[in-house]
């Protein structure tokens, strides 16, 4: 069986990675092995820092947002909870855009959120008035340890 001596496959491979190393310093952009050990390192920092854009993208967001939503007099959280009440779909990227661009878009959006925030505070209400009403005959668990301690 001849040898194989891998040939022109070698010299696309290195050639690949050269290419890849151009504009590296000495010689690791002219010789194959340190080339080969920059090209990995460098790549391995480029998919870490594609996650990292992201991160920092999202809190760049978050940022123009709650200042935007701290000049309407509501935060960040309660504005995002009054959205997800008010079945507002939009992510932080759209709202961010909104907030530094279209202000009176935004506005609305805040306005919606408080909203929905207070009807909601009204149904809690509701049902912690019903609750008071229809739990002040009965003995519960708690209310049997406060009897039991104000015996001794």
């Amino acid at each position: 069986m001849p040898r194989a001596k891998r040939g022109n496959k070698r010299l696309k491979k290195r050639k690949r990675i050269l290419s890849l190393a151009k504009g590296f310093m000495l010689t690791k952009s002219k010789l194959y092995r340190q080339a080969r050990e920059s090209i990995q390192r460098a790549l391995k920092f480029a998919y870490v820092g594609r996650k990292l854009k992201k991160r920092d993208f999202r809190s760049l967001w978050i940022v123009r947002i709650s200042a935007a939503t701290k000049a309407q007099g509501l935060s960040y959280s309660r504005f995002m909870y009054g959205l997800k009440l008010s079945n507002i779909n939009l992510d932080r990227k759209m709202l961010a855009d909104l907030a530094l661009n279209d202000t009176a878009t935004f506005t609305e959006l805040v306005s919606t959120a408080k909203n929905a925030l207070q009807k909601q505070q009204e149904v809690l209400d509701k049902i912690a008035s019903l609750q008071v009403v229809e739990g002040s005959g009965k003995q519960g668990r708690y209310s049997t340890l406060k009897l039991s301690k104000q015996r001794r």
